[in-house]
């Protein structure tokens, strides 16, 4: 099953309220997304930790075979 973009960037932001997030439809089947989240929150941490975070934020959207997300390309950063 598919996913919205918008919905993708709803669950980032329930995690992250104030981070800039974008997201793109990288082949237009609703399966595969690249994500840039910037948020200040990611200060200090390392890349595998804010990523991690991020996931997590996904709520299992992305767990297993029947995950409803099959990949996500993402791209953390703090603001500058």
């Amino acid at each position: 099953m598919a996913m919205l973009a918008q919905d993708i960037e709803a669950l980032i932001l329930e995690a992250f309220p104030d981070a800039k997030v974008t997201i793109t439809d990288l082949a237009g089947d609703g399966n595969h997304y690249a994500a840039e989240v910037i948020d200040e929150s990611f200060r200090g941490k390392n890349r595998v930790q804010q990523q991690r975070a991020v996931y997590a934020s996904l709520k299992g959207r992305m767990d297993g075979a029947h995950g409803e997300l099959h990949a996500l390309a993402l791209t953390t950063k703090v603001p500058e």
